[in-house]
Order: structure tokens, then sequence, then C-alpha cells
């Protein structure tokens, strides 16, 4: 498995394209030392684990502090799990053996997944660092700061500028191992080069404190599987009042960024720009579609081993007995899980037209919350009672009264729940006339809401997950035959 292998699982069950960068500025440590600056980035990890794609230490902080500084660097890099992708931002570049050493000193003395790269001297000084068949590189096209026009932007022969030329280039040295550091602070350059290397993953710097549009750098980099770009942000999560909400603020801006730029692109590549083309086509992904892709494979996977499903024997809310039973209040213990079913939510929900969510109460108040962030979309809540005390309020949360809600939930198997709360949120004023969940049992809710006037949308149906775990052997073929029993005599 290849470094960018491994970096796509992992922006895959984070559901994220967060870069966070380890800059340990002298200005931000208690004191000029080593084990400071460990102590600062190792607080940084700690709050933002999980929320980051990737991490991205600053080789140069650390060297600057000598020889503990630098045994400091690889403590931190071996502090992180396998499967977080380490990127050293070191900008190594030279030929030959002095290649070899550096390759040796960033992979397998320090430990990093991959490490920044110049590309001045030509392919043989990048060709060391691919010799690691595991690791990756990411090499300078169009850095973010103000001066690299001056050399970034010359025309070459073809007429081409120079960062073109090199992500032209880069693309034929060794596609599947090269990336490209593209700055967020220089608009234009990002679509010519993903033209020119449309695979290649992009880490882009310059949001933020540089002055970087996220949905610029997120609308012209994202491919369209929704990966091969990394947000590189440092000081502002480092220097934040509280890093941890700033890199979750990040990370949903960023999904609300890449939901909308592929929904939009699903619209135009059928010749037709509008939301609802959009949507149809977003569900060929998101419900039978979406198990084919690996976001969907890790989120029906993630539902098993995080306890989200059981077999057995279980009395459900409508007072059927099933032989199995979907506990999704269990994806609130899995951060990273209930992100990525926040992505699938949010990708149900473009195309749909509301003003806010309405969560329900309980399990679905977890969910709506991650679908909020992921899509910036403002949420409220139906309360099971009345409360008999402040405001007396029957309904939690901003509205006003001829907006449209559409309700989240977790499952739907009768459509009771939903039912229930809709004179609640009719009664107040609201129109209210699609429910999305996660996971639709099949066992009658899409036709009982419809005489309510309610859409069902699902991600997933659970025949289709059946199917899934039998077929990677995670499911008995008995317990499968028991639940698709079960799901035609309940119908």
């Amino acid at each position: 498995m290849t470094f960018f292998d491994r970096l796509s699982r992992r922006a895959v069950a984070t559901g994220s394209l967060l870069c966070v960068g380890l800059d340990p500025h002298l200005a931000d440590l208690s004191t000029p030392t080593a084990e400071a600056a460990l102590t600062y980035c190792r607080n940084i990890v700690a709050a933002t684990r999980p929320y980051a794609c990737a991490f991205k230490p600053n080789a140069a902080f650390f060297e600057a502090l000598g020889a503990p500084g630098v045994a400091a660097l690889g403590d931190l890099i071996s502090d992180l799990e396998p499967e977080i992708p380490v990127i050293l931002d070191a900008k190594r570049g030279d030929i030959a053996s002095t290649a070899a050493a550096y390759a040796t000193a960033c992979f397998d003395v320090l430990g990093a997944g991959a490490v920044t790269l110049h590309p001045y001297l030509g392919r043989d000084s990048i060709a060391p660092f691919l010799a690691h068949q595991d690791r990756g590189v990411f090499v300078l096209c169009r850095t973010s700061n103000p001066g690299a026009a001056e050399l970034q932007e010359l025309a070459t022969e073809t007429g081409d500028p120079m960062y073109v030329t090199v992500a032209t280039a880069v693309r034929n040295w060794d596609a599947a191992r090269c990336g490209l550091v593209v700055g967020a602070t220089a608009p234009g350059a990002l679509p010519a080069v993903r033209r020119v290397n449309p695979d290649a993953w992009i880490l882009a710097p310059g949001v933020g404190a540089q002055g970087g549009s996220l949905q610029e750098t997120v609308a012209a980099a994202v491919r369209p599987d929704g990966l091969g770009l990394l947000i590189s942000v440092s000081r502002g999560i480092a220097r934040a009042p509280d890093p941890a909400r700033a890199a979750a603020a990040l990370v949903a801006q960023i999904s609300a960024a890449r939901t909308s730029t592929l929904v939009q692109a699903t619209a135009l590549s059928h010749g037709d720009n509008t939301k609802a083309t959009a949507q149809d086509q977003m569900g060929d992904r998101t419900k039978a579609g979406f198990l084919a892709t690996d976001q969907g494979q890790t989120l029906a996977d993630g539902l098993l081993t995080a306890g989200c499903v059981r077999f057995g024997s279980f009395t459900l809310k409508s007072g059927l007995t099933s032989p199995i039973y979907l506990d999704l209040r269990q994806l609130s213990g899995d951060p990273a899980l209930l992100g990525l079913a926040a992505q699938a939510y949010a990708a149900r929900l473009e195309g749909l037209q509301f003003d806010r969510l309405a969560a329900l109460p309980y399990a679905g108040l977890p969910i709506g919350t991650a679908v909020s962030l992921a899509g910036q979309w403002p949420l409220i809540y139906p309360r099971k009672q009345r409360k008999a005390h402040g405001t007396g309020a029957a309904i939690e949360g901003p509205f006003k009264a001829g907006e449209t809600a559409v309700v989240i939930d977790d499952l739907a198997t009768r459509g009771t729940s939903a039912r229930e709360a809709l004179p609640t949120l009719r009664d107040a004023g609201l129109h209210v006339g699609d429910l999305v969940v996660l996971v639709d049992r099949g066992s009658g809710a899409q036709a009982r809401l419809a005489e309510d006037g309610v859409r069902l949308h699902a991600v997933f149906q659970l025949p289709e997950l059946l199917d899934h775990w039998q077929a990677s052997g995670a499911v008995s073929i008995n317990q499968a035959t028991a639940v698709r029993t079960f799901l035609q005599e309940s119908v």
C-alpha cells in the first residue's frame, strides 16, 4: 500500500481533508527548548486528532533547536498511529548520494510517510525518495509565499507558466507516489494544475492567515471522487483559543465546500446546473451506488465494528420482534465514523429545499448536530414533551413560521418517530416534507410517511447492507436470511 493509498483511506475514514501543520515557533513555546516544542506539538495533536486527515510537522523549527530538536521531531512522528499520515515539511532538493541520504533521514530515521521536495534539480533529485516504495513525496509546484511568482510563473517554451510544466513533469515521474504543493493564495494556479494532473493529491497551504479562500481552493482542486486535496492549516489552529473547536469548524467548512462542489459538478456534467438535477445524480452515489464507493463501504463496515448492528431477538418501537437491531446511538462514541455518516447525510440533503434541519430526539440529535456542522445548516429539534418551565418551548432553536424544515433521524422502520414529531413541527408553522435517515429498514416507513405528505430519503437500504456484509463474510448466511425473511413478512 502506497502512502497515498493510506492517505485516501484516512480521508474516507475521518471524512476530513484537513492537514494540521505543526510549527513550534519559539514565540509560542514556554521555553526555547526541544522538550517545550514536543509538548506544544503533542498538545495540538491531542486536540485535533479526531479531525485531522494528516499532520505536517515543519522540520526547520525542530532543527533550529539542535540535536535535541531533531530527536523531538522523531518522537513526535513515532507518537502517531501508523494509520495517520505524516508529511514532513522539509523542502529537500539535491541529487545522487546526497538525495539518498536525505531520503533515509526523512523516512527511515524520522519515520515520515511523505516529504516535501524541490523540483528544481529535476527527476533524479526525486528518484531516491521514490525508491522507498511505501512512502510519498509532495513536489513544490506553485507555493503560497508572496515572491513565488518571480520564478514559478515564468513562461516556458510551451507558453505555460513554470508551475504547469512542473505539474506535467511530476505526472510522468511517478503519478502514484507524487503529490503537489499548490498554494491557496494563487487561485488561478489550482485549476491549471488540476487540468494537467487530474489525479494527484494536492497539498494546499495558504488558507486563513495567508488569505487564501477555502471555497475557491476546494472548488478548484478537489477530485470528482471527493478526495485528492489536503487543506493545510497551522497558525489558524495552533493559535486559536480552542484548537479542537477550530479544527472541527474547518473540517465542517471544507466538507460543506466539497459537497457543494461535487453537487454542482454533477449537475453541470449532465447539462443542467440546477440543484434538482444534482440531487438526482447524487442519489446514485448515496443510495445503492454509495456502497460501490470507498466511503460507502467504510461507513457500512464501520456500523458493524462500532456495535451499531446486533443480531438476536429484539422488540422494536413499532412492536415488531426483529432478528436484527440497529443502534445508531453508538455513532456518537466514534467521532470519525460519525463524521463519515454526516458526510453521507449531507450528500442526500443537497438538492432538497429547506431552511433548517430538525433532528429528532434522541438518536437523531448527535447525528443532526454532526450534519449541521458538515453542511453549515442551522438546527432545531422538537422536544418529546413541552418544557414545563422557562420559555415552555416545544421546539428548541431559532426558527420562523413559514420556514421549511427537513427532519433528520437515525433510521426508519415504520416511520413512527417522525410521524409523532410532525404535529409539533407543523403546529409551529413549519413546513415539513422530507425525512432523511441513515438506514431505511424497509418495513413500510416510506408508504406510511407518504400518507402524511413526507418523502423518505435514506443513505442505505437495509437489504443492500445485508448483501454487502454477507459478501464480505462479516455476516453469516443464516443471519442474513433470517433478517431478509423478517423484512418480507413485516412488510
